[in-house]
């Protein structure tokens, strides 16, 4: 990996050096911890170029993914793309709040110049017929597309105990706060030591990779890795964000949605996420409705809490519950995690919330088994043990990936799920 980054930087720098040629007395600009407004500005002040954005972010995966496996591919012609962007801006054409600006991509989101694995040794080196939507949205808001990055291997979909945020083409991926391996015995096979939280890993952004990046969800792998790298990020409702182009995990819950470093910068990579009209090739995208010019950071006001329903839901997520069919109470946050939501919800409180506590979730107290959704596990079991588990995201997994294998035509390294 840092062979090919470096190899990518050194075409790089032979071939337009006019472009990106930097004045000795100019003071340089640093990319670490760089919000997308402090890039956009430094570029709009000449202080920096989107090609001395792209090349020291460069080497930063260069110098540090030996340590934190974040990156699955480096686009090789991150920099190319960005001199491009650079002439447009001395043209006085801005694409938009992100032009210039580099952001990755989790590795089942479509790419034509990278390869899209999906972390699944079958899919390695394979190179779509088709971008997905939300790529194309990218490019064309100016952003450099600069790298893949990791997931659990098919969304954790094919195999019962895997690691979170393992795959079989790139191993284990680690968390910049504590980039060790578990060293304990039971879990000492390679896997960090502090999880990085689910599929597509927030490493990258959090140790400046680049400036933001693209995960995607079915149940957590957005909300989850953000939680464990300390970054902001958004969930969006499915299909204000086109889902044409990723490999599904069942498109009745898949999304995707920004992952950056702050709520600004989520704000702004949403807006460019979402498309201006509905995208034909995803039924649910009609049903969103974009803001004005797609424009999300209209919403960032310091006084939004005031007045804003917060609700509590205690039984299960806060205090142990009773489950029917279980022989124990389950569920409950241990007293440290306590403590901390404790001050979450005064700091709610104290920005003008109104704390509903508690709000419990009417299925959660659901006597009736059938109807309780604790009382049935999400089915990853083999078909005839599947009894007490849902078979809702099964039926979707089964569904969706033959027919995005059958979007591929000749592409397909393989036809079938089967």
């Amino acid at each position: 990996m840092k062979a090919a980054v470096l190899a990518c930087l050194g075409m790089g720098i032979a071939a337009t050096p006019s472009v990106h040629g930097q004045s000795p007395a100019r003071e340089p600009f640093n990319v670490v911890e760089a919000g997308i407004p402090q890039l956009r500005r430094a570029m709009e002040e000449g202080r920096t170029t989107s090609h001395e954005i792209v090349q020291q972010h460069l080497l930063r995966i260069a110098v540090y993914e030996d340590r934190l496996n974040a990156v699955m591919a480096v686009n090789p012609g991150a920099l190319r793309g960005a001199e491009a962007l650079d002439r447009e801006r001395a043209q006085g054409k801005v694409r938009g709040p992100l032009h210039g600006i580099p952001i990755a991509l989790k590795d089942n989101i479509h790419t034509l110049d990278m390869p899209t694995s999906g972390g699944v040794l079958a899919f390695q080196g394979l190179r779509p017929p088709y971008e997905a939507t939300l790529t194309r949205l990218l490019r064309e808001a100016g952003a450099v597309i600069i790298a893949k990055t990791p997931m659990t291997e098919l969304a954790h979909w094919v195999s019962d105990g895997m690691p979170a945020n393992y795959n079989a083409v790139s191993g284990h991926g680690m968390n910049p706060y504590d980039p060790r391996r578990d060293p304990r015995e039971a879990t000492f096979d390679g896997r960090p030591a502090l999880t990085t939280g689910r599929s597509s890993s927030g490493t990258g952004t959090a140790a400046s990779f680049w400036a933001a990046n693209v995960g995607t969800e079915t149940t957590g792998s957005i909300l989850g890795p953000a939680n464990q790298t300390m970054l902001a990020a958004i969930k969006p409702t499915v299909g204000r964000v086109s889902r044409h182009g990723i490999i599904p995990l069942s498109a009745d819950q898949d999304t995707a949605g920004p992952m950056a470093r702050s709520v600004t910068d989520a704000a702004i990579l949403l807006g460019a996420l979402e498309g201006p009209a509905p995208d034909p090739n995803d039924p649910a995208a009609k049903a969103c409705t974009p803001p004005p010019n797609r424009d999300y950071t209209a919403f960032l006001k310091a006084d939004a809490l005031k007045g804003a329903r917060i609700g509590i839901p205690r039984a299960f997520f806060y205090d142990k519950a009773d489950v029917p069919g279980s022989q124990e109470l389950r569920g409950a946050l241990n007293p440290e995690r306590a403590r901390v939501m404790a001050e979450a919800i005064a700091i709610l409180q104290q920005q003008g919330a109104v704390i509903v506590d508690p709000a419990n979730i009417p299925s959660v107290l659901e006597t009736d088994r059938a109807r309780n959704p604790l009382a049935w596990d999400i089915c990853e079991k083999a078909k005839g043990q599947d009894a007490d588990c849902s078979v809702v995201l099964k039926y979707g997994f089964k569904r969706d990936l033959n027919q995005w294998l059958a979007s591929l035509g000749p592409a397909a390294p393989v036809k079938t799920l089967t």
